[in-house]
Protein backbone atom coordinates (compact mmCIF):
# COMPACT_ATOMS: atom_id res chain seq x y z
CA UNK A 1 0.00 0.00 0.00
CA UNK A 2 0.76 3.44 -0.77
CA UNK A 3 0.92 6.15 2.17
CA UNK A 4 -1.59 8.32 0.02
CA UNK A 5 -4.14 5.58 -0.10
CA UNK A 6 -4.81 6.82 3.62
CA UNK A 7 -5.14 10.45 2.71
CA UNK A 8 -8.53 11.54 3.60
CA UNK A 9 -9.93 15.76 3.51
CA UNK A 10 -9.91 17.45 6.91
CA UNK A 11 -10.55 21.08 7.39
CA UNK A 12 -8.74 22.56 9.88
CA UNK A 13 -11.49 23.64 11.89
CA UNK A 14 -11.80 20.22 12.87
CA UNK A 15 -8.19 19.92 14.64
CA UNK A 16 -9.35 20.38 18.18
CA UNK A 17 -6.95 23.57 19.05
CA UNK A 18 -8.14 22.62 23.16
CA UNK A 19 -10.16 19.97 25.47
CA UNK A 20 -13.34 19.71 26.20
CA UNK A 21 -14.60 21.35 29.32
CA UNK A 22 -14.61 17.97 30.68
CA UNK A 23 -13.01 14.62 30.37
CA UNK A 24 -16.12 12.59 29.21
CA UNK A 25 -18.00 15.31 27.27
CA UNK A 26 -16.33 14.31 23.87
CA UNK A 27 -18.19 11.89 21.21
CA UNK A 28 -17.91 8.63 20.43
CA UNK A 29 -17.98 7.04 17.11
CA UNK A 30 -18.88 3.21 17.14
CA UNK A 31 -17.52 1.13 14.46
CA UNK A 32 -19.05 -2.55 14.32
CA UNK A 33 -17.10 -5.38 12.93
CA UNK A 34 -19.52 -5.09 9.74
CA UNK A 35 -18.76 -1.16 9.32
CA UNK A 36 -22.09 0.15 10.76
CA UNK A 37 -21.86 3.52 12.30
CA UNK A 38 -23.15 5.15 15.69
CA UNK A 39 -22.81 8.50 16.97
CA UNK A 40 -22.96 8.72 20.70
CA UNK A 41 -21.24 10.52 23.45
CA UNK A 42 -18.25 9.05 25.54
CA UNK A 43 -20.23 7.52 28.46
CA UNK A 44 -21.76 5.59 26.18
CA UNK A 45 -18.32 3.47 26.45
CA UNK A 46 -20.20 1.72 29.31
CA UNK A 47 -22.69 0.08 27.40
CA UNK A 48 -19.96 -1.23 24.86
CA UNK A 49 -18.03 -3.05 27.77
CA UNK A 50 -19.06 -6.25 29.07
CA UNK A 51 -18.57 -7.27 32.85
CA UNK A 52 -15.19 -9.55 32.61
CA UNK A 53 -13.58 -7.66 29.43
CA UNK A 54 -10.47 -6.25 30.08
CA UNK A 55 -9.49 -2.54 29.76
CA UNK A 56 -5.30 -2.35 29.09
CA UNK A 57 -4.43 1.41 29.54
CA UNK A 58 -1.14 3.24 29.04
CA UNK A 59 0.29 4.67 32.09
CA UNK A 60 2.55 6.69 30.39
CA UNK A 61 3.38 10.22 32.25
CA UNK A 62 4.53 13.65 29.25
CA UNK A 63 7.43 15.05 31.04
CA UNK A 64 7.33 18.87 30.59
CA UNK A 65 10.11 18.20 27.20
CA UNK A 66 10.07 21.28 25.80
CA UNK A 67 12.80 23.48 26.21
CA UNK A 68 14.26 27.03 24.89
CA UNK A 69 18.06 27.28 25.13
CA UNK A 70 20.85 29.74 23.45
CA UNK A 71 24.09 28.43 21.59
CA UNK A 72 27.11 30.21 22.95
CA UNK A 73 26.89 32.19 19.51
CA UNK A 74 23.28 33.62 20.43
CA UNK A 75 21.35 31.22 18.44
CA UNK A 76 18.55 30.15 19.26
CA UNK A 77 17.97 26.70 19.91
CA UNK A 78 14.88 24.85 20.48
CA UNK A 79 15.31 21.29 22.67
CA UNK A 80 12.33 18.67 22.59
CA UNK A 81 13.49 15.92 25.34
CA UNK A 82 13.36 12.21 23.74
CA UNK A 83 14.81 10.54 26.62
CA UNK A 84 16.70 10.75 29.99
CA UNK A 85 19.46 8.58 29.85
CA UNK A 86 20.68 9.26 33.45
CA UNK A 87 20.36 11.86 35.95
CA UNK A 88 22.76 14.21 34.10
CA UNK A 89 21.98 13.35 30.69
CA UNK A 90 19.33 13.26 27.53
CA UNK A 91 18.44 12.62 24.14
CA UNK A 92 16.33 15.31 22.10
CA UNK A 93 15.76 16.51 19.33
CA UNK A 94 17.49 20.23 18.18
CA UNK A 95 15.79 22.76 16.07
CA UNK A 96 17.85 25.45 15.16
CA UNK A 97 18.96 27.33 12.06
CA UNK A 98 22.70 25.30 11.79
CA UNK A 99 22.59 22.24 14.09
CA UNK A 100 24.94 22.57 16.98
CA UNK A 101 27.78 20.42 16.51
CA UNK A 102 29.50 17.65 19.14
CA UNK A 103 31.12 19.76 21.84
CA UNK A 104 28.75 23.02 21.09
CA UNK A 105 27.79 24.60 24.69
CA UNK A 106 24.35 25.71 25.32
CA UNK A 107 22.61 27.50 27.55
CA UNK A 108 19.35 26.36 28.37
CA UNK A 109 16.34 29.29 30.03
CA UNK A 110 18.95 31.18 30.36
CA UNK A 111 20.69 29.94 33.16
CA UNK A 112 21.24 26.18 32.91
CA UNK A 113 24.88 24.97 31.23
CA UNK A 114 24.84 22.16 28.65
CA UNK A 115 26.67 19.98 26.16
CA UNK A 116 26.44 18.33 22.81
CA UNK A 117 28.05 14.92 23.96
CA UNK A 118 27.32 12.97 20.89
CA UNK A 119 24.50 12.21 18.31
CA UNK A 120 22.08 9.14 17.79
CA UNK A 121 20.29 8.58 14.60
CA UNK A 122 18.61 11.95 14.72
CA UNK A 123 18.96 12.87 18.34
CA UNK A 124 21.58 15.01 20.21
CA UNK A 125 23.06 13.51 23.42
CA UNK A 126 23.25 16.34 25.79
CA UNK A 127 25.18 16.49 28.91
CA UNK A 128 24.39 18.88 31.85
CA UNK A 129 26.73 20.76 33.67
CA UNK A 130 27.60 19.44 37.20
CA UNK A 131 24.84 20.45 39.68
CA UNK A 132 21.81 20.17 38.04
CA UNK A 133 19.91 17.06 36.94
CA UNK A 134 17.82 16.26 34.16
CA UNK A 135 14.52 16.07 36.19
CA UNK A 136 15.46 19.50 38.49
CA UNK A 137 16.14 21.33 35.05
CA UNK A 138 12.46 19.92 33.09
CA UNK A 139 10.70 20.90 36.86
CA UNK A 140 11.93 24.19 36.57
CA UNK A 141 12.37 25.27 33.13
CA UNK A 142 10.23 22.96 30.67
CA UNK A 143 6.99 22.94 29.40
CA UNK A 144 4.28 20.90 28.42
CA UNK A 145 5.33 19.95 24.68
CA UNK A 146 1.85 20.13 22.60
CA UNK A 147 1.85 18.61 19.20
CA UNK A 148 2.51 20.53 16.24
CA UNK A 149 -1.04 20.58 15.46
CA UNK A 150 -2.00 22.37 18.14
CA UNK A 151 -1.19 25.91 17.63
CA UNK A 152 -0.54 27.86 20.42
CA UNK A 153 1.44 27.79 23.51
CA UNK A 154 1.03 25.45 26.27
CA UNK A 155 -1.55 27.00 29.16
CA UNK A 156 -2.29 26.18 32.24
CA UNK A 157 -5.23 23.94 31.50
CA UNK A 158 -2.81 21.75 29.60
CA UNK A 159 -0.35 20.88 32.91
CA UNK A 160 -3.77 18.79 33.91
CA UNK A 161 -5.76 17.78 30.69
CA UNK A 162 -2.78 16.84 28.40
CA UNK A 163 -2.10 13.73 30.87
CA UNK A 164 -4.25 10.81 31.88
CA UNK A 165 -5.62 10.57 35.30
CA UNK A 166 -3.95 7.43 35.77
CA UNK A 167 -0.30 8.59 34.57
CA UNK A 168 2.32 7.58 36.75
CA UNK A 169 5.82 6.15 34.70
CA UNK A 170 7.36 9.74 33.40
CA UNK A 171 8.92 9.46 29.99
CA UNK A 172 6.84 10.53 27.30
CA UNK A 173 6.95 13.35 25.33
CA UNK A 174 3.06 12.61 23.73
CA UNK A 175 0.22 11.38 25.68
CA UNK A 176 -1.49 8.61 24.94
CA UNK A 177 -4.53 10.33 23.75
CA UNK A 178 -7.68 7.71 23.86
CA UNK A 179 -7.07 7.58 27.84
CA UNK A 180 -7.56 11.48 28.33
CA UNK A 181 -11.83 11.04 27.86
CA UNK A 182 -11.08 9.02 31.34
CA UNK A 183 -11.79 10.99 34.86
CA UNK A 184 -11.74 8.80 38.00
CA UNK A 185 -15.45 8.20 38.38
CA UNK A 186 -15.87 6.62 35.22
CA UNK A 187 -13.24 4.20 35.54
CA UNK A 188 -14.78 3.63 39.06
CA UNK A 189 -18.46 2.94 37.29
CA UNK A 190 -16.36 0.85 35.05
CA UNK A 191 -14.56 -1.39 37.80
CA UNK A 192 -18.15 -1.33 39.94
CA UNK A 193 -19.42 -3.46 36.58
CA UNK A 194 -16.86 -5.83 36.49
CA UNK A 195 -14.31 -4.25 33.31
CA UNK A 196 -10.87 -5.43 34.67
CA UNK A 197 -8.04 -2.88 34.28
CA UNK A 198 -4.22 -3.52 33.56
CA UNK A 199 -1.84 -1.08 32.77
CA UNK A 200 0.98 -1.60 30.21
CA UNK A 201 3.91 1.32 29.91
CA UNK A 202 4.99 2.79 26.45
CA UNK A 203 6.94 6.00 26.59
CA UNK A 204 5.73 7.63 23.68
CA UNK A 205 7.88 9.58 21.28
CA UNK A 206 7.99 12.42 18.95
CA UNK A 207 8.26 10.19 16.61
CA UNK A 208 4.56 9.69 16.90
CA UNK A 209 4.02 13.14 15.11
CA UNK A 210 6.73 12.26 11.96
CA UNK A 211 5.22 12.11 8.57
CA UNK A 212 6.56 8.90 6.10
CA UNK A 213 9.28 9.80 4.25
CA UNK A 214 8.45 7.91 1.52
CA UNK A 215 5.15 7.08 0.07
CA UNK A 216 6.05 3.48 0.12
CA UNK A 217 4.76 1.98 3.10
CA UNK A 218 6.78 -1.07 3.29
CA UNK A 219 9.56 1.75 3.55
CA UNK A 220 8.87 3.06 6.59
CA UNK A 221 11.15 2.28 9.83
CA UNK A 222 9.56 3.32 13.13
CA UNK A 223 11.18 5.30 15.58
CA UNK A 224 12.20 3.33 18.96
CA UNK A 225 10.12 3.29 22.14
CA UNK A 226 10.95 1.67 25.52
CA UNK A 227 8.08 -0.64 26.52
CA UNK A 228 7.28 -2.54 29.89
CA UNK A 229 4.59 -4.76 29.69
CA UNK A 230 4.30 -7.09 32.93
CA UNK A 231 3.51 -10.40 33.36
CA UNK A 232 0.90 -9.56 36.04
CA UNK A 233 -0.98 -8.08 32.89
CA UNK A 234 0.53 -10.77 30.65
CA UNK A 235 -1.99 -13.52 33.82
CA UNK A 236 -5.08 -10.83 33.09
CA UNK A 237 -5.13 -11.18 29.31
CA UNK A 238 -5.14 -15.26 30.18
CA UNK A 239 -7.32 -14.59 32.62
CA UNK A 240 -9.92 -12.49 30.71
CA UNK A 241 -9.35 -15.36 27.59
CA UNK A 242 -10.27 -17.84 29.87
CA UNK A 243 -14.03 -16.56 30.91
CA UNK A 244 -14.64 -14.98 27.63
CA UNK A 245 -13.89 -11.69 27.60
CA UNK A 246 -12.05 -9.42 25.56
CA UNK A 247 -8.96 -7.30 25.55
CA UNK A 248 -9.65 -3.98 24.86
CA UNK A 249 -6.84 -1.71 23.87
CA UNK A 250 -7.35 2.07 25.20
CA UNK A 251 -4.92 3.66 22.61
CA UNK A 252 -2.80 2.68 19.58
CA UNK A 253 -0.14 2.84 21.86
CA UNK A 254 -1.59 0.23 24.72
CA UNK A 255 -2.09 -2.02 21.06
CA UNK A 256 1.62 -1.57 20.36
CA UNK A 257 2.82 -2.73 23.97
CA UNK A 258 0.63 -5.82 23.84
CA UNK A 259 1.43 -6.70 20.26
CA UNK A 260 5.43 -6.21 20.70
CA UNK A 261 5.27 -8.38 23.79
CA UNK A 262 3.37 -11.47 21.76
CA UNK A 263 5.75 -10.94 19.12
CA UNK A 264 7.23 -14.40 19.60
CA UNK A 265 3.88 -16.09 19.04
CA UNK A 266 2.60 -15.71 22.90
CA UNK A 267 2.01 -12.74 25.32
CA UNK A 268 4.93 -12.68 27.78
CA UNK A 269 6.47 -9.71 30.24
CA UNK A 270 8.50 -7.60 27.83
CA UNK A 271 10.67 -5.03 28.62
CA UNK A 272 12.67 -3.63 26.15
CA UNK A 273 12.57 -1.46 23.01
CA UNK A 274 9.90 -1.73 20.16
CA UNK A 275 10.11 -0.41 16.16
CA UNK A 276 6.83 -2.40 15.87
CA UNK A 277 4.69 -1.37 12.70
CA UNK A 278 1.41 -2.61 12.02
CA UNK A 279 -0.17 -1.94 8.80
CA UNK A 280 -2.93 -3.89 7.10
CA UNK A 281 -2.35 -7.86 6.81
CA UNK A 282 -1.11 -7.35 10.54
CA UNK A 283 -2.34 -10.22 12.62
CA UNK A 284 -3.15 -9.42 15.84
CA UNK A 285 -2.68 -11.31 18.93
CA UNK A 286 -3.85 -9.86 21.72
CA UNK A 287 -6.62 -7.35 20.99
CA UNK A 288 -10.40 -7.75 20.57
CA UNK A 289 -11.17 -4.20 20.25
CA UNK A 290 -9.79 -0.93 20.89
CA UNK A 291 -11.01 2.60 21.61
CA UNK A 292 -8.87 5.23 19.81
CA UNK A 293 -8.55 8.93 18.72
CA UNK A 294 -8.78 10.26 15.30
CA UNK A 295 -5.30 10.46 13.81
CA UNK A 296 -3.51 12.36 11.29
CA UNK A 297 -3.92 11.42 7.65
CA UNK A 298 -1.40 9.03 6.17
CA UNK A 299 0.26 8.52 9.43
CA UNK A 300 1.31 5.21 11.59
CA UNK A 301 -1.09 5.41 13.85
CA UNK A 302 -4.22 5.55 11.17
CA UNK A 303 -2.78 2.38 9.24
CA UNK A 304 -2.49 0.66 12.65
CA UNK A 305 -6.15 1.12 12.91
CA UNK A 306 -7.05 0.14 9.55
CA UNK A 307 -5.30 -2.37 10.33
CA UNK A 308 -7.06 -3.81 13.05
CA UNK A 309 -10.72 -2.27 11.68
CA UNK A 310 -9.98 -2.85 8.02
CA UNK A 311 -9.31 -0.56 5.21
CA UNK A 312 -12.09 0.42 3.96
CA UNK A 313 -14.36 0.77 7.13
CA UNK A 314 -11.78 2.72 8.98
CA UNK A 315 -11.70 5.05 5.87
CA UNK A 316 -15.27 5.25 5.55
CA UNK A 317 -15.89 6.40 9.45
CA UNK A 318 -13.13 8.97 9.21
CA UNK A 319 -15.15 10.37 6.16
CA UNK A 320 -18.56 10.31 8.33
CA UNK A 321 -16.54 11.99 11.51
CA UNK A 322 -15.44 15.18 9.06
CA UNK A 323 -18.78 15.29 7.75
CA UNK A 324 -20.63 15.06 11.13
CA UNK A 325 -17.95 17.69 12.84
CA UNK A 326 -15.84 15.39 14.96
CA UNK A 327 -13.14 17.19 16.55
CA UNK A 328 -9.61 15.46 15.70
CA UNK A 329 -6.12 14.27 17.01
CA UNK A 330 -5.18 14.62 19.98
CA UNK A 331 -7.95 17.06 21.96
CA UNK A 332 -10.51 15.71 19.84
CA UNK A 333 -13.06 13.20 19.77
CA UNK A 334 -13.31 8.82 20.21
CA UNK A 335 -14.24 6.12 18.52
CA UNK A 336 -14.54 2.21 19.19
CA UNK A 337 -14.24 -0.08 16.67
CA UNK A 338 -14.06 -4.17 16.81
CA UNK A 339 -11.27 -6.32 15.03
CA UNK A 340 -12.20 -7.35 11.60
CA UNK A 341 -12.81 -10.68 10.69
CA UNK A 342 -10.05 -12.78 9.74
Amino acid sequence: MRASDFRFDLPPDRIAQYPPASRRDSRLLVVDADGGLADCGFEALGDLLNAGDLLVMNDTRVMKARLAARKSTGGKVEVLVERILDAHRMLAHLRASKSPTTGSALVIAGEFGARVSGRSEDLFELELDDGVTVDALLEAAGRIPLPPYIRRDPEPVDEERYQTVYAREDGAVAAPTAGLHFDGAMLDGLRDRGVGMAFVTLQVGAGTFQPLRSDDVDAHVMHSESVRVSAEVCEQVAETRARGGRVVAVGTTSVRALESAAAGGELASFVGETRLFIKPGYRFRVVDALLTNFHLPESTLLMLVCAFAGFETVMDAYRHAVRKGYRFFSYGDAMFLEAAAP
